[in-house]
């Protein structure tokens, strides 16, 4: 697993500026260490590539908020409602979320992540 591979496998993060080879790099080796390979088996570079794309994502909305004068790395959560003069929608949040997901249910990745890690830590099968 490297940065070129998790470019390919999910294209979102091609940007070299906002994701830099050194953090995908990083990220790839922190998720090497912690994700059990005899767990994960033949899911394993899947799993890491959705750790590492959760991550990716945490830290350039952090950036991001570095950008606007915010506090990087607070914690808001998924955003459930927004209104701009008289328009205005909201989300359920509860629909897209896993139980007790806490810090993955911040993106996407980190939702398909628990879920495959819950898959992997459960036994040989899965009803």
């Amino acid at each position: 697993m490297d940065p070129t591979q998790l470019r390919t496998d999910f294209p979102e993060f091609s940007d070299t500026t906002v994701y830099p080879d050194a953090v995908i790099a990083f990220q790839i080796s922190m998720a090497t260490m912690l994700l059990p390979a005899d767990r994960w088996g033949d899911m394993l570079n899947y799993g890491i590539e959705l750790w590492v794309a959760h991550n990716l994502v945490l830290a350039a909305q952090a950036a991001d908020d570095v950008s606007i004068g915010n506090t990087p790395g607070e914690m808001t959560g998924p955003t459930s409602a927004k209104a701009v003069d008289k328009v205005s929608v909201g989300f359920d949040t509860q629909a897209a979320s896993l139980t007790d997901g806490g810090y993955w249910n911040l993106t996407r990745y980190g939702v398909q992540f628990l879920q495959l890690a819950r898959m992997m830590g459960a036994g040989g099968i899965q009803l």
